[in-house]
């Protein structure tokens, strides 16, 4: 499983409409709104790195996004 952490900024005023677009992308498992530098992380996961890819393409076309920013889980050995 391949789990991605992406940050999303939104237009002013847009976060509902982006949020209903958000919530219907395959793979999304949890969008969270926060206080701070971004307006949303998004929880994404998937089987491959290209479907991750995939999931961040789909969540930069929507209208009211201005910014992505994505990081992928890795788990170290002593990490179970």
């Amino acid at each position: 499983m391949v789990i991605g952490f992406t940050m999303v900024n939104v237009v002013r005023g847009a976060e509902y409409e982006v949020w209903q677009e958000l919530v219907k992308i395959s793979g999304v498992a949890s969008v969270v709104h926060v206080f701070g530098e971004f307006d949303y992380i998004i929880i994404i996961e998937v089987n491959e790195l290209s479907e991750l890819n995939h999931a961040v393409d789909l969540i930069r076309l929507i209208q009211g996004v201005t910014t992505t920013h994505t990081f992928v889980e890795h788990k170290l050995a002593f990490m179970k």
